[in-house]
């Protein structure tokens, strides 16, 4: 029963894939929807890779790969996690304030950190995803790297993070996946960007890649738990947008 509910959650809030709604939704099959979160992208990352594949083949333009890659990934989220990017940085640069910080975020409305921070995102994942067309295992790096980068919900969740307001996904969600089962989960979706990345031969940028995305994705964690609190549901999908960003960066 957990584990189903737990997937359904996964699947019906991180992806628009159609799935019936969770029975029961507590800790337990939170805690399983986030660390089912990379398979629940599956679909998205064969997209992916299928798009840089088609780039190497001269089916679609080079230069159009990477915004069509991010527009596939945008629209089979409902546009989640790059909303909840916007939202933070806005509620991150709005005040000092912890509860005008945690409004700012609630409101929805995107200000010009949040827009400056989406250009930045999604120009740079735009233009990484393209560089990995030039890549012999280009199509399998670029699905891995997006499997991988949804990871980060299961660190943004472990036991210690708490949620920053009482109500909403974040309040859900955190502090529901135990710490050894985040660093799993991690570690798994890593050899899965090694596998791709070593198998054409040595590259340091593969090899550091989680790792890298990882501290990244703590960072901010840090940050947001220090300004508003802890964790909500836009502070999870910008962790998801940083993980992938910096996987990226990493292997392109």
């Amino acid at each position: 029963m957990r584990l189903r509910d737990g997937w359904r959650l996964a699947v019906g809030t991180l992806t628009r894939i159609p799935v019936r709604p969770p029975e029961v939704i507590d800790r337990a099959s939170a805690g399983v929807a986030m660390l089912a979160a990379p398979v629940a992208a599956l679909p998205l990352a064969v997209g992916v890779g299928l798009l840089v594949w088609a780039g190497q083949h001269g089916v679609v333009s080079p230069l159009a790969v990477g915004l069509l890659a991010v527009g596939l990934l945008a629209w089979g989220t409902r546009m989640l996690h790059l909303d909840g990017l916007s939202d933070t940085v806005d509620g991150l640069t709005a005040s000092t304030d912890r509860v005008r910080s945690l409004e700012v975020m609630r409101s929805g409305t995107a200000g010009p950190s949040g827009v400056v921070a989406l250009v930045v995102v999604i120009g740079l994942q735009a233009v990484c995803l393209t560089a990995l067309v030039g890549h012999r295992l280009g199509p399998l790096v670029a699905a891995a790297v997006v499997v991988a980068s949804r990871s980060a919900l299961a660190i943004a969740c472990a036991r210690g993070v708490p949620a920053a307001r009482p109500d909403g996904l974040g309040a859900t969600v955190a502090g529901s996946v135990h710490p050894v089962a985040a660093s799993l989960a991690w570690l798994v979706t890593a050899a899965l960007v090694w596998a791709a990345t070593l198998n054409a031969g040595p590259d340091l940028g593969g090899l550091l890649a989680p790792a890298l995305a990882a501290l990244a994705v703590a960072g901010f964690l840090w940050v947001a738990v220090r300004r508003v609190g802890g964790v909500t549901g836009d502070v999870l999908g910008a962790c998801v947008e940083v993980a992938l960003t910096v996987l990226l960066l990493s292997v392109a």
